[in-house]
């Protein structure tokens, strides 16, 4: 049986609401890196590859993220936001995950690119399928994302969720293009979970 997808709206996602805190040297070079990229004014998905191949070398290192960037929530995955440039052209985000926290199915506003920095994390990618008047999800590929993995994506065909089906926290760093401290968040719509999952 489908399941209609008709997508809604969703929350703003936990975060400081700061345009970025405290910072170390290398989070500075990553940001640096990928002020670079998007700096080029490319389409979406050619910038995607670029600032991913910007932060993979920063993946797995010691140094990225103060103690304070790496704290967990109990009850849902955390997000801290590293740097919001002040032209609103990218934000860098870490996502802290325990065992078993995920996201909803859903989509982005903005191209992504997300890097697993410690643990792994399990992701589930979606293709959005017209049925007569309304449309349901088909699940296309189930990824495990391990420390030092990077993916790029832009819309369309960018629904997925994520979660850390280890047994250890998960930390990864994401950026979009696109202010998360002034939208809230970097997801466009939350769709409703296909039968079965």
């Amino acid at each position: 049986m489908n399941t209609s997808a008709t997508p809604t709206r969703s929350a703003p996602a936990e975060g400081p609401g700061a345009r970025g805190g405290r910072t170390t040297p290398r989070l500075d070079a990553l940001v640096d890196g990928v002020r670079e990229a998007v700096g080029r004014g490319l389409p979406p998905d050619l910038t995607a590859y670029l600032v991913a191949e910007r932060i993979a070398p920063f993946l797995g290192t010691a140094g990225l993220l103060t103690a304070e960037q790496r704290e967990d929530h109990p009850d849902r995955y955390r997000q801290h936001v590293l740097h919001a440039e002040t032209d609103g052209s990218f934000s860098v985000v870490a996502l802290v995950w325990r065992p078993g926290q995920c996201t909803p199915v859903h989509d982005h506003v903005s191209w992504c690119v997300t890097g697993v920095h410690e643990g792994e994390e399990s992701e589930r990618r979606y293709r959005l399928v017209p049925d007569g008047t309304t449309a349901h999800l088909v699940a296309t590929e189930d990824v495990l994302n391990p420390t030092g993995a990077v993916c790029g994506f832009a819309p369309p065909g960018d629904i997925h969720r994520v979660r850390n089906a280890g047994t250890t926290t998960a930390i990864s760093i994401h950026v979009y293009g696109a202010d998360v401290v002034r939208l809230g968040s970097s997801v466009r719509r939350v769709y409703p979970s296909p039968d079965g999952e």
